[in-house]
C-alpha cells in the first residue's frame, strides 16, 4: 500500500482554471469593448472623414495633420481604420448571430423530430460542408454580390451548418432524458418542449463557439474584400485597405496597410481570447 504522505496532492486546480478562464474573458472582452467604442466614437476621434480626400497630402507620412498618414487617394488612414471597425465588427457579429439562429433552428428540428426530417436537413448541411468554407464564401459572395446585407448572408450561410450539427447532436442526447419524457407525459406541446427545455440546454457549446466564429467571420470578410468581392473602395474596410496598400509596402510606405492589418489582428485576438475563456470556464465547471 502506497504511503499517503508520498501521494501527489493537487490543491486548487479548479480555482486556477477558473481564474485563468476569467482572465481570458476579461482581456478578450476589454479588447472588444475598446474596439467597439473606437468604432462608435470614430467621428469624434478624427477630424477627417473616412472618404474625405486631402489633395495636398497624397501618401503623406504619419504625423502632423494625419496621425497615420494618408493612402494613395489622399484619404486619412487613421480615420479609415476607425470607421472600418464599424463595418468589420458589424458584419461579423450580425452574420454569426444569423448563423446561430438559423443553425440552431435546423438543429433543433432535425435532432428532435428525427426520421426523414433529420435526413433531409442533414443532407442539405452535408452539401454546404462538402466545400472548403472560404471557397464556399467566395462562391456565395460572387453569386449575391457586395453590400452589407449580402455579405452578412454570405458569411452566415457558411457558418450555419456547423451550428446545425452541433445543436442536433446535443438535442439527440437531451431528448432521451427523463425530464423530456415527463414534459411529454404532462401534455406539453412540441413547441413548448423545444423552447423551454431543449433550446436552453443545447446552447452551451454554441455560446462557446460563437465568439471564435466572430473572429473567423472578420477574417473571411477581410479576405473577400482583399479579393474584391467584399467591401470595395472608397468604403473603409480593413481587408480592402490592406489590398489597396499592398503595393505601397514594397515601396516602404507601410502605413497604408499595416495599421488596418494590426486592427484586424487585435480584434480577432479579442474574439479568440473571449472564446477560449468561455471554453476554459465550461471545462472547469464540468471538472
Amino acid at each position: 500500500m502506497a504511503d499517503p504522505q508520498l501521494a501527489p496532492v493537487v490543491i486548487g486546480g479548479g480555482d486556477r482554471d477558473r481564474r485563468f478562464a476569467r482572465a481570458l474573458i476579461y482581456v478578450g472582452g476589454a479588447i472588444l469593448v475598446v474596439a467597439a467604442l473606437a468604432a462608435v466614437f470614430a467621428p469624434l476621434l478624427s477630424k477627417w472623414g473616412p472618404t474625405e480626400i486631402d489633395p495636398a497630402g497624397t501618401l503623406a507620412t504619419p504625423g502632423g495633420a494625419h496621425l497615420l498618414g494618408t493612402d494613395g487617394n489622399g484619404m486619412d488612414v487613421w480615420s479609415r481604420v476607425l470607421h472600418a471597425a464599424r463595418i468589420d465588427l458589424g458584419i461579423a457579429v450580425c452574420a454569426v448571430a444569423l448563423a446561430v439562429v438559423v443553425g440552431t433552428l435546423l438543429g433543433l428540428l432535425a435532432g428532435y423530430l428525427g426520421g426523414w426530417v433529420d435526413d433531409v436537413l442533414m443532407r442539405i448541411v452535408d452539401i454546404f460542408q462538402a466545400f472548403p468554407t472560404f471557397i464556399l464564401a467566395l462562391a456565395v459572395a460572387a453569386l449575391l454580390g457586395d453590400g452589407f446585407g449580402n455579405l452578412v448572408l454570405t458569411i452566415a450561410a457558411v457558418n450555419a451548418p456547423a451550428y446545425a450539427r452541433l445543436v442536433r447532436a446535443e438535442v439527440r442526447t437531451l431528448r432521451e432524458m427523463a425530464y423530456i419524457e415527463a414534459a411529454k407525459t404532462s401534455g406539453a406541446s412540441m413547441f413548448g418542449i423545444l423552447w423551454r427545455h431543449l433550446l436552453p440546454n443545447s446552447l452551451t457549446p454554441v455560446r462557446v463557439i460563437a465568439p471564435l466564429n466572430c473572429g473567423w467571420a472578420m477574417l473571411t470578410l477581410a479576405g473577400l474584400s482583399f479579393l474584391g468581392l467584399g467591401v470595395t473602395v472608397p468604403t473603409a474596410e480593413w481587408g480592402s485597405m490592406i489590398s489597396l496598400g499592398t503595393s505601397d509596402v514594397v515601396a516602404g510606405r507601410w502605413w497604408t496597410s499595416v495599421p488596418p492589418g494590426l486592427a484586424l489582428l487585435v480584434c480577432v485576438l479579442g474574439f479568440s481570447l473571449l472564446g477560449e475563456g468561455l471554453q476554459e470556464r465550461a471545462d472547469a465547471k464540468r471538472r
